[in-house]
């Protein structure tokens, strides 16, 4: 069920405008290229979109140049399809080859750099991780001393940040898909059903709606309101008085949505109506002040305010709401300690939450485009009143 759905990939002339923009940053930055090696960034620059990356055996590389086209350094088993892409220039290796997976043929692009003691830049601050064996990489690094590597986390994370709308577009897609979702639960979620079993008919719900997985979903249900929202469910049956919670992070074209969505299950007490309707007008909070030029700590303080009525921790998370894309989480975050300054094709989440009672939670959380004009709502809103299934 594709629901109009939008084309799948992205022309050539997407990724070279994402790169034209890397290769600007890169040269007021002083840097000779980028070397990437983690599953988004170099699907954002190639366009390579696979699900080998769930295998951890072979690491993959993608070397974007001061000018030119990006160069792909991957195993041979990637080749065809990284052929499908924009990118011209792709060196292999025969992998697994723990004694040389793929470091010779970085020695060999990036010699000529080293020889000039130039500088090239790697993700090294929050959010990044090194995908290749530390010792490889140290291995690599002492065979170039004269190539000088800098933290290009920030260029990256501001590039990614905002999206093209071609990208919005994917986005709003599979939002959609998750609001049609989520519109099934009341026919499955009933006093009686185990709450595994529950998970699993959200997921047939997403995919026959139009989504291609559900990589992350999570949530909880107890009497009275959950605890928890992170374990994996158990075969415990939804019980009359019950609070669920599903958290979903559906995904399309390699896009994802994620939000939640409250039920009681039969009958709702007055606490946990209360949590609910705080949360629902923090989350209006949050909308109206997602502006261009708001900054993530205005839009954290703005949800805050209204939380505080009724809980002063804030639900203890850190951050209620983040940036949304390729990542199931992705900068900024709507946290106290983010001066990220908020622009138009910014797409976020507003995800509020809450401690009430004896050790209860409640989370609530919707996805937003900035437009010029203030926050364009990707979900269907959430009802206003806590729904009883």
């Amino acid at each position: 069920m594709t629901h109009n759905a939008p084309p799948r990939g992205f022309p050539p002339e997407e990724f070279e405008a994402r790169t034209a923009k890397a290769q600007s940053a890169m040269a007021k930055a002083g840097l000779s290229g980028l070397l990437l090696m983690t599953e988004a960034e170099v699907r954002y620059f190639s366009g390579f979109h696979t699900l080998f990356w769930q295998s951890p055996t072979r690491p993959w590389f993608l070397f974007v140049p001061a000018q030119g086209k990006p160069i792909a350094v991957i195993p041979e088993i990637g080749a065809m399809l990284m052929r499908q892409t924009w990118l011209d220039d792709i060196r292999t290796w025969d992998a697994p080859n723990p004694g040389d997976d793929g470091i010779s043929l970085l020695t060999e692009l990036l010699s000529p750099l080293a020889n000039q003691s130039a500088s090239i830049g790697v993700l090294k601050g929050h959010e990044t991780s090194l995908r290749m064996p530390l010792g490889d990489y140290e291995r690599l690094i002492t065979t170039l001393p004269g190539l000088r590597i800098e933290d290009a986390t920030g260029l990256v994370r501001s590039l990614r940040m905002v999206k093209s709308p071609r990208e919005i577009e994917k986005l709003s897609h599979i939002c959609a898909v998750g609001s049609r979702s989520f519109e099934c639960v009341p026919d499955f979620a009933k006093a009686g059903t185990p709450l595994d079993e529950v998970f699993r008919s959200f997921r047939h719900a997403a995919l026959d709606a139009g989504a291609d997985d559900v990589p992350y979903l999570v949530g909880g249900a107890d009497h009275g309101g959950y605890r928890d929202v992170i374990s994996p469910p158990s075969a415990r049956p939804l019980q009359t008085h019950d609070i669920l919670m599903l958290d979903t992070g559906a995904t399309w074209d390699g896009y994802f949505c994620d939000f939640d969505r409250n039920f009681a299950i039969g009958q709702a007490d007055d606490l946990s109506r209360r949590a609910y309707d705080v949360l629902w007008r923090a989350t209006e909070a949050g909308i109206a002040a997602a502006r261009p030029g708001a900054t993530c700590r205005e839009l954290f303080q703005s949800m805050q305010s209204v939380i505080t009525e009724m809980d002063s921790s804030g639900g203890d998370v850190g951050r209620l709401g983040h940036g949304l894309g390729m990542q199931l989480t992705e900068w900024p975050s709507h946290a106290a300690f983010d001066d990220t300054v908020i622009q138009e094709n910014m797409v976020l989440t507003l995800e509020p939450s809450l401690s009430y009672g004896d050790g209860r939670i409640m989370v609530h959380e919707e996805d937003i485009v900035i437009r010029s004009s203030g926050a364009e709502l990707l979900t269907t809103r959430a009802d206003s009143e806590l729904p009883v299934i």
